[in-house]
C-alpha cells in the first residue's frame, strides 16, 4: 500500500507539470537485517520514499532517475536511530543537535526526557515542512515519583513528580492530549503509581519506557514496560539476596531523612550495587532475563555510558575532531571535563588501591558487567567480560537498542551512535545485531517496521552510503559517503 502511495505521488506530480525529482544509487551493496547483503543493487528513491531495489543489471521501469549515484565499491544501509537522547538537556546544543545527529548518519531519534515547554517547540521546529532535521519521536517529561531525580537543582530540570497513581493517569492522559510518542517512567516511582502509569499508558495507545524503579525489581517492573534503559537496577535483581535487597530499598524509599531525589537515588545505588555485583548468582539473573525476553521488553544499555572506562571518548582523535562542531562554549567545558578525568584516571592508576577509583562511569566495575549483562541478555556465549559465571541454560534473547544518552557523558551528538556500535560489538553482538539494534528494533518498538529500518521498496527514504564494510569492522560506519533523509541528499 505504501509503495503504491509513492508510486501515486510520482504519477501526480508528472500530471501537474511538476517532476518529482527521483534519485538511483547504482552497483551498491546493501545491507540490513531485515533482508541481509545484497550485492550490486540499485535503490531508487524519491522524497515519497524508496520506490525500488533490484539487481543493477535490470532495467528500470516507470520514471527514470534525474540524478544518479556510483555506489560502485560502497555499501548502503538504513538511517540509523539514536533511540535514547535528551534534546533539551543542554541548551546551548539543542539547536546544533539536529544537523549534528544527520551529519553522522543518524535520521531517527527518540527523545526521552525533557519538559514539555521546551521540548514542544523543538519538536515542532524539527517535523516543519523542509526541515533538514531526523525523525524526532518525543515523551516528555521524565515522570518520577514524590522525590525526583532531576528536579532543576541538583540535576538539571527534566523530570516531574507523580505522588501518586491519580497523579500518574491525570498526566498521561494530558500528555497523550499534547501528542506525545510514549512515555518514560522513572526510577522514584512507587509500585503503585508505576502500575497505574503502565495501565495509562496502554489505555492512550502509548509505549512506556522505564528505568527499573527501585521499589520494584527488575523481574517485575521490566515486563510491564515496552523498553529498559541503561540496565539500571538490574544488577539488584540478579543478585543472591535480591528479595534482601529489595526489601531494604522500600525501608529506605521512606526517607526519614527527606533527601532530595536524587540525593536519595544516589545513596541507594551507593549502598547496593557494588555488593549485588559481588553476591551476583546466575540463576537469579537467569529469571529475570527470562521474564524481560517473554515480554519482548527492548533493553537500551547505553553502553557508552555505562562502559565509559573502557571507551575513554576524550582519548580518541576523532572524538576531538567530532567534538569541533560543537558550540565553542560547549566544546571548551567538554575539554576541561576530558582533562580532569585524564587526571583522575592517572592518579587512580598509580595509587595504591585502584579498585577504589570512582570516576567517570560511576562505579568501577560496572562496565565490565555491563558488557557482561548486555551479552547475556542477548543470548551471546562468548563474552569480551568473562569475569562473571555463565550458565548452561539456553535463555530466549532479549532485544536491544542502540541508544547514547547524549549529551550526557561528552556525548557528541551523531558521533556517539557510532561509539555505542562499537560497544555492542565489543559485548559479542555481530555488526548485523549491532546494526539491527539501531535500525530495525528501533523502528518496530514504534510499530513501524514497515516504512523505517531497512531497504526496501515502499521503505521511507532514510539511507546511509559507507565507503567500507561495517560488517567486516562495525568502525566502518563513521565512513560515510552521503546520507538521505526524508528522500533528500545530504552531503558530507
Amino acid at each position: 500500500l505504501y509503495t503504491f502511495f509513492a508510486v501515486l505521488l510520482v504519477l501526480l506530480g508528472a500530471c501537474s507539470g511538476e517532476r518529482v525529482p527521483v534519485t538511483a544509487i547504482t552497483n551498491v551493496t546493501v545491507i540490513d537485517a531485515a533482508g541481509g547483503v545484497r550485492e550490486g543493487q540499485t535503490v531508487v528513491f524519491t522524497a515519497a520514499g524508496i520506490t525500488a531495489v533490484q539487481p543493477a543489471s535490470e532495467p528500470l521501469e516507470g520514471e527514470q532517475p534525474s540524478k544518479t549515484i556510483d555506489g560502485s565499491g560502497k555499501y548502503l544501509i538504513p538511517g540509523l536511530w539514536d533511540f535514547h537522547v535528551h534534546l533539551t538537556y543542554d541548551e546551548r546544543l539543542t539547536q546544533a543537535m539536529p544537523a549534528l545527529f544527520l551529519q553522522w548518519g543518524v535520521t531517527s531519534v527518540r527523545d526521552t526526557g525533557g519538559l514539555m515547554h521546551k521540548i514542544l517547540p523543538v519538536v515542532e521546529e524539527m517535523r516543519a515542512a523542509g526541515a533538514r532535521a531526523p525523525r524526532v519521536f518525543f515523551a516528555g517529561p521524565l515522570l518520577d515519583g514524590e522525590y525526583v531525580v532531576y528536579d532543576g537543582v541538583d540535576r538539571p530540570h527534566i523530570g516531574i513528580s507523580l505522588p501518586d497513581p491519580a497523579a500518574a493517569r491525570r498526566t498521561v492522559a494530558e500528555l497523550s492530549a499534547q501528542g506525545v510518542d510514549f512515555v518514560k517512567a522513572y526510577e522514584m516511582l512507587s509500585p503503585e503509581t508505576f502500575a497505574a502509569l503502565v495501565e495509562a499508558a496502554a489505555e492512550a495507545g502509548l509505549p512506556v519506557d522505564s528505568h527499573v524503579p527501585l521499589s520494584m525489581r527488575a523481574r517485575i517492573a521490566g515486563p510491564m514496560v515496552q523498553s529498559i534503559e541503561h540496565l539500571r537496577n538490574i544488577e539488584m535483581d540478579c543478585a543472591r539476596d535480591a528479595a534482601g535487597l529489595h526489601a531494604e530499598r522500600i525501608e529506605r524509599l521512606g526517607n526519614p531523612d527527606r533527601l532530595s531525589g536524587f540525593r536519595l537515588r544516589a545513596s541507594l545505588h551507593a549502598l547496593q550495587r557494588l555488593p549485588a555485583l559481588r553476591a551476583y548468582r546466575p540463576e537469579e539473573c537467569e529469571t529475570v532475563i527470562a521474564a524481560l525476553a517473554a515480554a519482548g521488553t527492548v533493553m537500551v544499555p547505553t553502553l557508552r555510558l555505562n562502559s565509559y572506562s573502557l571507551l575513554r571518548s576524550h582519548e580518541r582523535e576523532d572524538w576531538r575532531a567530532a567534538l569541533q562542531a560543537l558550540p565553542a562554549e560547549v566544546r571548551a567545558d567538554w575539554l576541561q571535563q576530558a582533562a580532569q578525568w585524564a587526571a583522575e584516571r592517572e592518579q587512580a592508576e598509580s595509587s595504591d588501591n585502584p579498585t577504589e577509583w570512582r570516576g567517570m562511569d560511576g562505579l568501577f566495575g560496572f562496565a565490565g558487567w555491563s558488557l557482561f549483562l548486555t551479552a547475556r541478555m542477548h543470548g551471546v556465549a562468548d563474552t569480551r567480560s568473562p569475569t562473571l559465571p555463565g550458565s548452561a541454560v539456553d535463555i530466549r534473547p532479549v532485544p536491544v537498542g542502540a541508544g547514547t544518552d547524549t549529551p550526557i557523558n561528552l556525548a557528541v551528538p551523531g558521533y556517539s551512535l557510532h561509539e555505542e556500535l562499537e560497544m555492542l560489538v565489543l559485548a559479542g553482538l555481530s555488526p548485523m545485531q549491532a546494526l539491527e539494534a539501531a535500525t530495525l528494533v528501533p523502528a518496530r518498538w514504534f510499530g513501524l517496521e514497515g516504512r523505517l529500518g531497512a531497504v526496501a521498496a515502499g521503505q521511507e527514504a532514510d539511507l546511509v552510503l559507507l565507503d567500507a564494510d561495517p560488517l567486516a569492522d562495525i568502525s566502518n560506519t563513521k565512513r560515510i559517503a552521503l546520507v538521505v533523509s526524508k528522500g533528500a541528499v545530504v552531503v558530507r
